[in-house]
């Protein structure tokens, strides 16, 4: 059966693209061998924000007395949170094929692997195999998986990833989280929710290593508050799960040490999904892990198409649909422009939650800019205040010279909504006085986008 496109894979990438070569016009089918919407929809971003949201939920009602409310004996059934986890996913998964059937893609069910000429086998979960072709292209967007370290060998009972730790059958006593990325993080915010003792072990100096330095130290002293327990600095050497606990060797700075807890969740990144699916057959190039491809995608074989996690970009989301719109758009023959990856926004879902996008004050420096930094603290938020959310702060990095927003850095409640602003603010390069004199609504969390760069220029008023 012939086909215009044919994407591997479901996933925020794979269905992007899938729908939007459909507007065009192309004839479109999808491969996919577990659920539509990947693990983003079904195993990472939608459930993982599910279990958040009851756990800001269970925040609330144990704090209902600071706003003046009394509960009596609230309790978090956690069978039930994570059964609405998995039935948010099961509908968001029912949207995406909703969306396939409107924009008359096909779904070709079973495991994909491409072949030379532009032909794709699928083989079924009974085992049988079918050829497809591709007159304009194939995308390749097979997503990645939780990353097994030596040290840390996942037998999903007491060494677990994150799927695993979406569907727990009981709740833990304690937990060690290997890993301070977004993953991690979150999960260490929700099981701490849950009354899980929590430590988080991370290599790096500061948690959340990514981002701007302030606010990984913010967001340590949050955590600290909320009585999780952080080890920076530090790596797992090895797990004994012999005995009824995990006991983990911790390598400090101070020499080693040894915990113990029910559960180590490892969250020390992903690896991509390029085996098995036909890549040395075709002879399309990979290296460390990914394959190469230019700013539209195309791999170095002609006709075939790579996007998302298994490309060189950074794996979110976000990411690979805007990458998915961008290839087929160019295979459609428009006029596209490459996606600016300089541009693009970051956000992590834990308590409180941080945002960011562009360089942070230490890659300006480094960069060679002669910075001005504001910085507006959430505690002088009269709508934060209100709140009872005063944790965090705005932070807005401008080249001295030009008035440039260079990176926005944002720490504390709904700042993952609020990111978008600096992200248009970029993409118009708007100055850091028109930001100034940009009328934000009183009272809201996001006049401190407004203060931050006030704060900058000397002109803050509420500081």
């Amino acid at each position: 059966m012939s086909y215009d496109i044919i994407v591997v894979g479901s996933g925020p990438g794979g269905y992007v693209a899938a729908i939007r070569a459909s507007q065009l016009g192309l004839k479109t089918a999808v491969v996919e061998k577990a659920e539509l919407g990947g693990i983003c929809l079904n195993w990472g971003c939608i459930p993982t924000k599910a279990l958040l949201k009851s756990a800001n939920v269970f925040d609330y009602i144990n704090h209902a007395e600071d706003y003046g409310i009394k509960v009596k004996d609230a309790s978090a059934d956690f069978g039930a949170i994570v059964t609405r986890s998995r039935g948010v996913a099961d509908k968001m998964s029912k949207g995406v094929q909703f969306l396939m059937k409107k924009n008359k893609i096909d779904v070709l069910a079973g495991t994909g692997k491409v072949k030379p000429g532009k032909k794709v086998d699928v083989t079924d979960d009974k085992g049988k195999t079918t050829e497809y072709s591709a007159s304009k292209g194939i995308i390749l967007a097979t997503g990645a998986r939780s990353r097994v370290l030596p040290s840390l060998p996942q037998d999903g009972k007491k060494i677990i990833g994150y799927r695993e730790a979406l569907v727990l059958d009981k709740l833990p006593k304690s937990m060690v989280v290997v890993g301070s990325g977004a993953i991690g993080v979150e999960f260490a915010y929700f099981y701490k929710s849950m009354g899980v003792d929590v430590t988080i072990v991370e290599y790096m100096p500061t948690i959340v290593p990514v981002e701007d330095e302030e606010v990984s130290k913010q967001l340590e002293r949050s955590f600290k508050k909320q009585g999780i327990n952080i080890m920076v600095g530090s790596s797992v050497e090895s797990v004994d799960t012999k005995g009824k606990n995990c006991k983990v060797k911790v390598k400090t700075k101070k020499g080693e040490e040894t915990l113990e807890c029910d559960i180590v969740l490892s969250a020390v990144g992903i690896e991509t999904n390029l085996e098995g699916i036909g890549l040395e057959e075709v002879g399309i190039a990979t290296d460390k892990g990914k394959v190469l491809v230019n700013d539209y995608y195309q791999t170095n074989i002609p006709g075939y198409y790579a996007i998302g996690d298994i490309t060189a970009g950074p794996a979110l989301a976000h990411v690979a649909s805007a990458e998915g719109i961008i290839c087929v758009e160019k295979i459609a023959g428009m006029h596209v422009e490459p996606l600016d990856y300089g541009n693009i926004p970051g956000c992590t879902y834990c308590s409180p939650e941080v945002a960011s996008v562009g360089m942070t004050e230490a890659q300006a420096k480094e960069a060679g800019y002669e910075i001005k930094v504001g910085k507006f603290p959430f505690s002088a938020s009269g709508k934060a205040s209100a709140s009872g959310a005063n944790d965090g702060f705005i932070k807005l990095i401008f080249d001295a010279k030009y008035g440039e927003l260079l990176g926005g850095h944002m720490i504390g409640m709904n700042v993952t909504e609020m990111i978008a602003e600096i992200v248009a603010i970029r993409k118009l390069e708007t100055t850091g006085h028109e930001l100034i004199k940009t009328v934000h609504p009183h009272p809201t969390l996001s006049e401190a986008v407004m203060e931050a760069a006030a704060a900058a220029y000397d002109e803050v008023i509420h500081l």
